[in-house]
């Protein structure tokens, strides 16, 4: 038996019910429109005749670029009448992202909507060629062909093989739409369905639900989410009436409830839970599930179901809706399972189990339940694995996929008495002090709790527990409680308001209400979990943001978290009716992405201006932070009120609340390329000597010679030292006491480890070092006897070393919190350090004084730390406006900018045989830049997962090392970008990988520091007590001398391994491991966690053979001796440390959380 084709189950319900309304149009503002199925169908036939005139009919797949309208169905099935697949393409998608669905499906036609064609031929003329076929006004479509670069560039031999190619899948397998995964963990995947796929979901949801001609059903998914298909086709095959509204009204809550339940009496609703708590309680109450509601079906799907008693809690006495909980993948679109909540259990004044089961497998679909070794299991967790003979997708360039695959979900489950229960994403799933925390079950149990209306948890990149909570109505309402205070990370009794207020100003400082409700949910969280699932930090929000797609958006929160901390301030003085009109027009036009010189109308509506709920809780969250006090109800105003009733609202808060302007220093965001010095000065102004001479010229440098100096013990020597150069530094290298043999370095000298550090080959004259003692601000220099402590290292002791400390030169302040690492350029004249901060700043200090050279205000925030490029004249960084900038290490003028797909975090790594920058990004890729032809040579899709770490470049065997937070290690060559190998993990690396001859050692957030072959074979791994963040330091004990460097190296008697590897952990430990086998050498306990990467340098100036700088986050800088472990030296800097150490002569340079960049010495006792 044939199996039936979608549009086939429209015509059947047409033939029994033509006369009767198929669809539906209402813009809660006009009367609504309708259609009946005679009139769909004969719309739909009628487009199916204009695309076989004018498609060429071995095209598979045609677009549909639209909003919402009541003329949908009937472009849907005209279609599939052709016979073609539909390919939503979202209006209000970014357009490379619709165009690379264009390329993947190969695209030829489209169909766009007539008021959105010029939309779409100014995103996409100067990316494809479009050609208008016809215009058709009935429809108000108009259909174009399209042709791109891609396909222009294609032989005809291959464009005949590939017409022929997708000819024959769809006569074999008819396709009826294309979509693409939300792509949360990397590039979304293509998915075609075919028919056979999608038609057994429709049939059995419509038994399951219990379909009639009398039903109303929502579309409330877009079409670029496949449950939409399932809403369509369910109430169209039915006989039922398909209720369209525009894509703002679902985002007006109580205007929606309207539309649904009172205008329109819809008995049918499939929705994401976020987009059904966004109604609130009141009016899940009073109108979606009241006692007279019309709503007798709702279904829950694409998120965790809520818990039974938060469903109990929404429902009116006498509400008789049943709820059904879906489960499903895109991958094997669209339900896989679905379980009919029991009415008794929504009764029940005792409920024993909280969590909704997934229940049942849909017809045709096959659900397994597999270890993490690949075996079924019958009882216990596991990831979930769906598919089925009928039940088969094809993925991105699948041509043909055996019956029966089985498709893993990346979801973990319980199976207990027979019954699925949902825990969470793989990825979902962390592990802290080593034990298991499933966010989605915490998200669940916070939700359960009596004054939550709604939260999200996500980690923070720092690995802190976030929850984001929506109180109930009459809860003040308000965007945070906390704003990354000190205090202990996992510690799970109530912070008063001293802690919340230690480092920054809480926007809610001002709400006792808050702080109490803060403390009784954490006490509530006490009783029920373990302290290492307590969230760190809580925050209120009026509401969840939500995708596209009707999810929470993790994305949206964790930025509005991040511009909380970077705006908390810069609140704005406030003085009269016109300044709040005026500044609250400049923050709507903002939000809206208008241009400054549209006039905002009085009876304006955001929403109606085309607005969305992110753009909303924008809006929202910038006049909180304006305001300097949290708005209640402020929310609900900008979503149903006007620009009007906006003004009057902030107005009546501004009356009740003395709006203060912020003690703090606002920053100069005059783009100005050299901004003023704001560093403090630690020097008297008679001694510290006026630096007068400029940087050498980038063709001299190139001849002379440059060392770089960057994080984790790394000194590049570009070609230092020729003969030119021996005669311009000889003075310098005098001032040691010795004159110093230098030998010079090929381009494939890369120095990433002590052994060949050249750290004092330009000592400073003692002259222009005496400095008066510094005035350190707050900080604490602590010189520490050579005793044994518990926080010391295994080894022994020395009784001959002498005693060291540590004191504060010279400090600069960013403006913004520097979580970067410094760069230190070295040159025969100066050492410059290159440094960036979270206020958008790149700043170039002189070493020695600490005077600010330049300073640029780039476009966003700054975390990369910045490269030096091999001819010494550019400084690169990455920033989060997604651009790779090259600066003038000079000037700081703008060379050249390379724009990604997303932030960039990454560091830059150089090449040194060719001088090409390697760089990761956000979008997942890592890119090989060459700055002085100004183009990318290639750039490496790495599977999945944003590139956070900095690439390693390896010379023998020539290869490049990149890790992702997909949790894969690439090994790559540097020439080409092709993969050679990948090493796979199934947790994120933020750590950077290092390599020695022999190996590459990197971090991992499960707490192992693992050794791996340069073949990508695991050598060994050795396990810590805490996520790892820090990036290995690789080093060897062959060092030059301070008086003396030469071809010789002095080989250290030492009973080390050739290589060490020393890195940091979360548990608060530095560790120092043999390179060879991954035993421990030493360990040394700090105060804080250590998220930064260690600095180990030669210790002979000081007495020891090595010595080790690190940073822990509570603020300290500690020295160790890099044999023992045993600790030297500390001093207590006055904000916490992020940033990596960097270490050149005497000298320190560390970036800090408290806004500044410290330069300490290391001085003998």
């Amino acid at each position: 038996m044939t199996a039936k084709l979608l549009h086939e189950l429209v015509h059947e319900a047409a033939r029994a019910h033509g006369n009767k309304t198929a669809v539906a149009f209402d813009s809660s503002i006009a009367a609504g429109v309708c259609l009946t199925y005679n009139e769909v169908i004969s719309l739909a036939n009628e487009l199916t005749g204009h695309l076989r005139i004018y498609v060429q009919k071995h095209h598979g797949t045609i677009g549909l670029f639209c909003h919402a309208d009541v003329l949908l169905p009937a472009w849907i099935v005209g279609i599939l009448q052709f016979p073609a697949a539909y390919v939503p393409l979202d209006p209000a998608s970014p357009p490379l992202c619709n165009l690379r669905m264009i390329n993947k499906c190969r695209l030829n036609y489209c169909l766009l909507q007539n008021e959105l064609l010029n939309q779409f031929q100014s995103a996409f003329s100067n990316l494809l060629s479009l050609e208008i076929c016809v215009t058709l006004s009935s429809h108000r479509l108009t259909l174009i062909k399209i042709q791109s670069e891609q396909d222009t560039n294609i032989k005809m031999s291959d464009q005949r093989s590939s017409s022929a190619m997708t000819k024959d899948i769809q006569q074999s397998e008819p396709l009826a739409y294309v979509l693409h995964t939300s792509g949360t963990t990397g590039l979304p995947k293509i998915v075609k369905v075919p028919h056979r796929c999608i038609v057994p979901n429709i049939t059995h949801l419509r038994s399951v639900f219990k379909m009639t001609a009398e039903d109303v059903v929502l579309l409330s998914s877009p079409l670029t989410f496949d449950p939409s298909v399932v809403e369509v086709f369910l109430a169209l095959s039915s006989g039922a009436c398909l209720l369209i509204v525009p894509s703002a009204v679902k985002k007006m809550p109580r205007r929606l409830a309207n539309v649904l339940f009172k205008r329109n009496k819809t008995t049918v609703l499939q929705a994401t839970p976020t987009l059904v708590r966004r109604f609130g309680r009141r009016i899940l109450q009073e109108e979606v599930l009241s006692a007279n509601s019309p709503l007798r079906l709702l279904a829950f799907g694409g998120e965790p179901c809520p818990s039974l008693s938060l469903l109990k809690s929404w429902r009116q006495e006498g509400n008789g809706t049943h709820i059904c909980n879906l489960y499903g993948t895109t991958e094997v679109s669209c339900w896989a399972s679905c379980y009919k909540v029991p009415d008794k259990h929504l009764c029940s004044e005792d409920i024993t189990d909280q969590f909704v089961p997934l229940g049942e497998p849909m017809l045709d679909t096959v659900m397994e339940v597999r270890d993490e070794t690949g075996r079924l299991i019958a009882e216990g967790e596991g990831q979930l694995f769906i598919g089925g003979q009928e039940r088969v997708c094809l993925l991105d360039d699948e041509e043909t996929v055996v019956e029966g695959t089985m498709r893993a979900t990346g979801d973990w489950v319980q199976v207990r008495d027979s019954q699925l229960y949902f825990l969470g994403r793989k990825d979902r799933l962390i592990k802290r002090f080593g034990q298991r925390v499933h966010l989605d079950a915490l998200q669940q149990i916070i939700e359960n709790l009596p004054r939550v209306e709604a939260c999200a948890v996500s980690l923070s990149e720092g690995d802190r527990l976030l929850a984001f909570i929506v109180l109930t109505s009459g809860q003040p309402g308000t965007l945070s409680s906390s704003e990354f205070p000190h205090q202990k990370p996992f510690q799970h009794s109530t912070q008063s308001s001293e802690d919340l207020s230690t480092v920054h100003v809480s926007r809610n400082s001002t709400s006792p209400s808050l702080r109490v409700t803060e403390g009784e949910i954490r006490q509530r969280l006490s009783q029920l979990l373990a302290s290492h699932s307590i969230p760190d930090m809580i925050f209120f929000i009026p509401a969840l943001p939500l995708t596209s797609h009707g999810k929470i958006a993790i994305d949206e929160l964790m930025r509005m978290c991040d511009a909380q901390k970077q705006d908390i301030n810069t609140q704005t003085v406030w003085k009269d009716f016109e300044s709040v009109r005026l500044k609250l027009q400049t923050l709507w036009k903002e939000c809206l992405g208008l241009p400054n010189d549209v006039a905002v109308e009085e009876d304006a509506h955001f929403m109606l201006s085309g607005g969305d709920s992110l753009q909303a809780l924008r809006l929202c969250d910038e006049i909180t932070v304006a305001m300097g006090t949290p708005s209640v109800g402020l929310l609900e105003v900008i979503l149903d009120g006007s620009f009007s009733d906006v003004v009057s609202h902030v107005m009546t808060e501004t009356h009740n609340n003395a709006i203060q302007p912020s003690k703090k220093r606002m920053l100069d965001d005059s783009g100005s390329l050299v901004s003023p010095k704001r560093q403090q000065k630690e020097m008297s102004t008679g001694n510290a000597t006026e630096s007068t001479v400029g940087f050498v010229v980038p063709s001299v440098r190139r001849t002379m010679g440059f060392v770089v100096v960057r994080r984790a013990g790394e000194v590049i020597d570009w070609g230092c030292f020729g003969k030119m150069q021996e005669k311009n530094f000889s003075d310098a290298l005098e001032t040691n006491g010795s004159k110093l043999t230098v030998t010079s370095t090929s381009e494939d000298s890369l120095i990433s480890n002590p052994s060949h550090e050249l750290h004092n080959i330009y000592q400073e004259n003692p002259a222009i070092k005496k400095l008066t003692e510094p005035h350190v601000p707050q900080e604490v220099t602590e010189t520490l006897p050579v005793s044994k402590s518990p926080g010391e290292g295994s080894g022994e002791d020395r009784s001959d070393v002498l005693l060291l400390g540590l004191r504060v030169l010279w400090s600069s302040d960013t403006g913004r919190c520097v979580d970067a690492s410094p760069v230190l350029l070295v040159g025969p004249d100066r050492t410059t350090v290159f440094i960036g901060s979270h206020s958008h700043r790149l700043q170039a200090l002189d070493l020695t004084s600490g005077e600010v050279i330049w300073e640029r205000i780039l476009g966003d925030r700054l975390e990369s730390s910045a490269a030096i490029s091999k001819c010494g004249s550019l400084v690169a960084v990455g920033c989060y406006d997604r651009q790779i900038y090259f600066l003038d290490v000079s000037c700081g003028d703008t060379v050249w900018t390379f724009k990604t797909g997303d932030v960039v975090k990454s560091s830059p790594t150089v090449d040194p045989k060719t001088g090409l920058m390697f760089t990761g990004s956000h979008d997942g890729f890592v890119y090989a830049l060459d700055p002085l032809a100004k183009t990318c040579i290639w750039q490496h899709y790495c599977g999945g997962g944003a590139v956070f770490s900095s690439p390693c470049i390896h010379s023998s065997p020539r290869q490049l090392y990149c890790s992702t937070l997909g949790g894969n290690l690439h090994c790559l060559d540097p020439d080409s970008g092709k993969l050679l190998w990948t090493y796979p993990s199934s947790v994120p690396f933020f750590s950077s990988p290092r390599c020695s001859d022999s190996s590459v050692f990197i971090g991992s957030v499960n707490g192992q520091i693992i050794g791996i072959s340069h073949t990508g074979d695991t050598l060994w791994e050795f396990s810590t007590n805490g996520p790892i963040f820090s990036s290995p330091c690789i080093s060897s004990l062959t060092f030059w001398t301070n008086q003396q460097v030469s071809t010789t190296p002095i080989r250290s008697t030492s009973t080390l391994s050739n290589h060490t590897v020393t890195c940091g952990s979360h548990d608060g430990h530095v560790y120092c491991i043999n390179g060879d086998n991954g035993s421990l050498l030493w360990q040394f306990q700090t105060t804080g966690k250590v998220f930064s990467t260690p600095f180990v340098f030669d210790g002979d100036p000081w007495g020891l053979r090595t010595l080790v700088a690190l940073c822990s986050t509570d603020g300290k800088v500690w020295i160790l001796d890099g044999e023992t472990g045993t600790l030297k030296a500390t001093l207590s800097l006055p904000g916490e440390l992020f940033s990596s150490p960097v270490v050149w002569g005497h000298k320190i340079v560390v970036g800090c959380r408290n806004d500044y960049v410290y330069c300490l010495e290391l001085t003998k006792q």
